[in-house]
């Protein structure tokens, strides 16, 4: 039986990240997103949105909140 180039890797895990392989991105695209909606919601939002970044307002002025 000849191997065909198959968009997953050989040993798919629910555990870890889907593997791209080269070929049908598309697919992979939607596997990636379901994996990463899986962790969590709002890091797939943080991902399509881009981080946000907590602020003060001092004086009239914005100011990046430290993250410590």
């Amino acid at each position: 039986m000849a191997k065909g180039k198959l968009p997953f890797a050989d040993d798919v895990s629910i555990n870890g990240p889907p593997l791209f392989s080269g070929v049908n991105y598309p697919f992979w695209k939607v596997r990636m997103k379901v994996f990463i909606e899986s962790l969590d919601c709002d890091v797939w939002d943080a991902i399509v949105s881009g981080p946000y970044m907590p602020k003060f307002v001092i004086n009239g002025e914005t100011v990046d909140k430290p993250w410590l």
